[in-house]
């Protein structure tokens, strides 16, 4: 990894989840407008939340005795990050996806960034899963956004100890949105999300480092040298 940071085009891998998530929410807001599904398209967002969304009851079903490790129960890891209560949700997880993968993506490739994306979306709903007590859903797409400002603060963490800089100046956007959260529960009360947010967070700073180019010969000769 460079000190300076090229400037790419937008991945394809970013392009593809934000497109699904914009796409998604067309169909429902179409449907709630009453312009697609007639009078059932109400409903439609609802549907897709019984059907798309994770919750800790997923766990507790894979977990049980004799629990059938089913298609229907295994998808929800990932889709419930393409179903959001509202426009203004998605709007927002679809510009921090995009900024984010945009800068990560200069430094990681595709598949990296497809990867990276792929854990903290599902180690986000893994550990909400085990975590929150009440079965509460779990839906949209900041659990892998996050996981791309993990992955963002890690760069900036190095780069900016590379030019000698104040290391702890990375972790200013997470500090940021954090307290943002922090806001927000006073005014509308705290939601158990934060707990998906936050893990996806930690696993995209925590597993970048093996995703950079070179990345993972690096970690193993620091191991050696242990």
């Amino acid at each position: 990894m460079s000190d300076e940071f090229p400037l790419n085009r937008m991945p394809g891998v970013i392009l593809a989840i934000a497109g699904a998530m914009l796409l998604a929410e067309a169909v429902f807001s179409l449907a709630s407008a009453g312009i697609l599904g007639g009078r059932t398209g109400i409903g439609w967002r609802s549907w897709a939340v019984q059907d798309y969304a994770f919750a800790p009851r997923v766990l507790e079903l894979l977990g049980a005795p004799g629990g059938a490790w089913s298609p229907d129960l295994l998808k929800r890891f990932v889709t419930y990050a393409f179903v959001h209560g509202s426009v203004t949700n998605t709007a927002f997880a679809v510009v921090i996806t995009l900024a984010l993968g945009k800068f990560c993506g200069e430094v990681l490739g595709e598949v990296q960034l497809a990867a990276l994306w792929l854990a903290c979306t599902v180690g986000g709903a893994l550990v909400f899963g085990l975590a929150v007590q009440e079965n509460a859903a779990l839906i949209g797409g900041f659990p892998g956004a996050y996981g791309l400002i993990g992955a963002y603060t890690y760069l900036l963490w190095v780069h900016l100890g590379r030019q000698g800089a104040r290391q702890l100046a990375a972790f200013r956007l997470i500090g940021v949105l954090v307290a943002l959260q922090l806001i927000f529960s006073v005014f509308f009360g705290p939601s158990p999300i934060w707990v998906a947010e936050i893990a996806g967070f930690v696993l995209g700073f925590a597993i970048t480092p093996v995703l950079v180019p070179g990345g993972w010969t690096a970690l193993l000769a620091k191991l050696r040298e242990r």
